[in-house]
């Protein structure tokens, strides 16, 4: 009950924050350029998440609350994670709690594997298959240890859970002769499907909404990046050559069947990558704002942003001919059949910029999210494009992390937290950074307010 209290106490003192801008003493600002102006925001703000949603807990472990959910989702706290993991070799004191995330995941892993979301007491919070909840963790894994060399998250538990992320999908590529997972409810999913594509069977989208069609290709993309990721550490990790190779050749399954069941010609549009598909040539064409997505597939690091197919299926995401692409007076972007019509999500306009090359886009999506914003530079699900004090979820942990990240990158200079091989490793695509928007002198002036913040608000918050 005590732990719960903390919990409650954390959303509520997370709500003052975002309304009051907290900020420790001798609070440094970044500039941020907008269509008009350059708008201070305090570097504080970009830590909120991490200091309101982190817990460490008497095993050693790292609960992580996605916002204002007390709950724990696989894929949002790998996600939450990612873009710290560059200030753990300023700030020691991070190892321990990043630790604590990646032995939590794993297991809470060990406890179903096809939950998305658990409680702190690791009880499963919901049970929605999502091929993603066990990709993040992986591609967590890979860059925590790719970025500190600290071999002390190779557990034991944390092998068992590797493990068993490649037999859960190895077994739902066989949904129908090897799998018991299904969903209690009735929910409105095509159930017919080609069981020899070689992808990976999914009941749930990254937006917790049911599938139209089996195979999520935004999913499968993210599965064959992890899968490889996997394959690289396995060995160095464990000494397990079993892992490595199951992880690879699943890798190659999965980007197979994608290639082959996963794109189509579309007439205006070209070769592009469809959402969802059953494998006998059913498609859904569409995006969601949520990541993995269509329109991100750079960030996760599955192609370039200058692959062909992979730009003509962006300029359909982002356009008119998705059905959840909507436009209003304040924003524009990628929505979500999760909430409500016509409603925008500030996560999809941040993946957006996150996957291009274009200085003019990632300031259009910076200038939309500065004039969305009701929460002093945090993040909601998602907004009423025409009236933002309109909007679910006071605010959202995953999206507050990515926005860090966008302004890490393209306001402060930092380089990109990638999902590529490092030393002899060979990237499974080229690595495809944003530019950042401002001069260098102004990236130097950010960066130095932003490592200033951090060790002030590790000072002040020793629970971390």
């Amino acid at each position: 009950m005590r732990a719960n209290a903390r919990r409650i106490a954390a959303i509520l003192i997370g709500a003052v924050f975002a309304v009051t801008a907290v900020a420790p003493a001798g609070a440094q600002t970044l500039n941020i350029p907008v269509e008009s102006h350059i708008r201070p925001i305090q570097s504080a703000v970009l830590f909120q998440q991490l200091f309101y949603n982190f817990f460490p807990e008497s095993d050693g472990t790292t609960y992580v609350q996605t916002g204002d959910i007390p709950a724990m989702w696989l894929r949002d706290s790998a996600a939450q994670t990612i873009p710290y993991i560059r200030f753990v070799p300023a700030y020691a004191a991070l190892r321990y709690t990043f630790f604590g995330v990646i032995q939590r995941d794993a297991k809470n892993i060990l406890v179903d594997p096809h939950a998305e979301a658990f409680s702190a007491d690791y009880r499963v919070w919901e049970g929605k298959w999502e091929i993603d909840s066990l990709s993040w963790p992986v591609v967590l894994v890979f860059l925590y240890y790719a970025n500190t060399h600290d071999r002390r998250i190779f557990t034991p538990t944390l092998h068992r859970a590797m493990q068993t992320i490649v037999a859960t999908l190895q077994c739902e590529q066989h949904h129908a002769t090897c799998s018991r997972y299904s969903w209690p409810q009735p929910v409105p999913t095509d159930n017919v499907y080609n069981p020899n594509t070689g992808m990976i069977w999914s009941a749930f989208r990254p937006s917790d909404d049911p599938v139209t069609y089996r195979y999520n290709v935004p999913q499968n993309a993210i599965a064959v990046v992890a899968m490889r990721l996997l394959a690289f550490f396995a060995r160095d990790a464990f000494g397990d050559a079993t892992l490595a190779n199951d992880a690879s050749a699943l890798a190659d399954q999965v980007q197979t069947g994608i290639l082959n069941y996963g794109r189509r010609w579309v007439p205006g549009h070209g070769w592009m990558y469809v959402y969802e598909t059953d494998g006998y040539g059913r498609d859904n064409l569409m995006d969601d704002a949520n990541i993995p997505n269509l329109t991100a597939l750079p960030y996760i690091g599955w192609c370039a942003t200058d692959d062909p197919v992979y730009l003509n299926t962006r300029r359909f995401t982002l356009s008119s001919a998705n059905p959840y692409y909507y436009s209003g007076k304040y924003a524009t972007g990628l929505g979500s059949p999760h909430t409500p019509k016509g409603w925008v999500w500030p996560i999809g306009i941040i993946g957006a910029a996150l996957s291009t090359r274009r200085r003019v886009e990632i300031a259009q999506a910076i200038n939309m999210l500065d004039e969305s914003d009701t929460l002093n530079g945090l993040m909601h699900e998602s907004v009423n494009p025409n009236d933002p004090s309109q909007f679910t979820r006071p605010q959202f942990g995953w999206a507050n992390a990515f926005w860090a990240d966008l302004l890490f990158r393209t306001v402060a200079g930092y380089p990109a937290v990638g999902f590529v091989q490092l030393d002899t490793m060979t990237p499974f695509e080229p690595l495809s950074d944003i530019p950042s928007i401002t001069p260098l002198f102004t990236q130097l002036d950010n960066a130095t307010d932003v490592t200033l913040t951090l060790g002030l608000l590790l000072t002040q918050h020793s629970t971390l």
